[in-house]
């Protein structure tokens, strides 16, 4: 373990201004998925901000009629809510598809948000990894690349978003509140949260340096049948192969997104016109230019016939 420093914050503007004081520093909350890279020396920083204190865990109500999730809410406590299970139900159905109930009981909002992938060579430090070391090379893009991008990749990065959560949080049309060192603050529609690779994979979000995430707010309830299916290769404790978040309503039109296919939830909204002609038309519009390899392609049949079963499962419970 390398050596570093540690302080706990006692609002969001102070994290922020205290992360701006050391170059490389991270903010730490439930720590489930920075301190394994930590121990994997894949993540080395020299100073941890301790935001666990900064009040940042209740779930309110909106004056629009939504909620503001606050970015310390556990992911426990979030799936079960009250009125995310009433209003939100992929919400909450995607949490619960996510990690292990001891994980759920420490993960907070805003560290599932920004969780990084979890492609084998990224955790390789033996492997070559643009995302880990920039300009080092892909190792995935001719390794094993079964559980790994086909839309929305480049040729420096085929790696995915493994964040269940997230899938949901863009079909819901969530908004991402930050604070900066500065203490200014601002609004990031979840949709232009995450980047895609492109030559600099290493920069995951459009996120500036110590800028913190301080909640998360969903619009208004949205009704129809909400389902999040996730296929994965064993039933509990594992990513997404893929996984889809749909909300239907009852003449087959609605929203839907995707995890386990990109860098971030995919969402093509233009695609969702097509919705009520079926899976087919839906999965030819939502993947239009998909690039897999030779280990992967099968997603492509795999999302048209996960689409097929949520769209028939949303038939069944109108």
């Amino acid at each position: 373990m390398r050596p570093f420093t540690y302080l706990r914050a006692k609002s969001p503007a102070e994290a922020a201004a205290l992360a701006a004081q050391v170059s490389d520093s991270r903010f730490i909350a439930g720590g489930t998925n920075l301190l394994d890279l930590m121990k994997l020396d894949i993540e080395t920083p020299t100073h941890l901000i301790d935001v666990n204190g900064v009040g940042l865990d209740r779930i309110e109500a909106t004056p629009e009629g939504g909620l503001r999730i606050g970015a310390l809410v556990r992911n426990t406590d979030l799936a079960a809510d009250s009125r995310i299970r009433k209003d939100y139900g992929l919400l909450a159905r995607a949490l619960l598809a996510g990690a292990s109930g001891q994980l759920r009981n420490v993960a907070t909002t805003a560290g599932n948000l920004l969780q990084r992938t979890r492609c084998p060579y990224f955790y390789d430090t033996h492997q070559a990894c643009n995302k880990r070391q920039p300009g080092s090379g892909c190792a995935a893009i001719d390794g094993f690349s079964r559980q790994l991008g086909i839309i929305g990749v480049s040729t420096a990065c085929i790696a995915t978003h493994p964040s269940d959560m997230a899938v949901a949080m863009r079909a819901l049309d969530a908004l991402v509140e930050t604070v900066k060192p500065d203490g200014t603050t601002r609004n990031i529609p979840l949709a232009e949260l995450h980047r895609l690779p492109g030559a600099t994979p290493n920069i995951e979000t459009t996120l500036t340096a110590h800028e913190l995430i301080t909640a998360v707010t969903l619009p208004t309830p949205i009704g129809g049948t909400h389902i999040y299916q996730k296929v994965r290769d064993r039933s509990s404790y594992a990513f997404a192969l893929i996984s889809v978040g749909a909300i239907i309503q009852n003449d087959g039109s609605g929203r839907v997104a995707l995890g386990g296919v990109a860098h971030k939830p995919w969402r093509v909204e233009s695609a969702e016109s097509v919705m009520p002609q079926g899976a087919k038309a839906l999965t030819e519009q939502l993947l239009a230019g998909a690039t897999p390899t030779h280990q992967n392609a099968f997603k492509l049949t795999l999302v048209e016939r996960t689409l097929a079963a949520v769209m028939a499962q949303a038939r069944e419970h109108a």
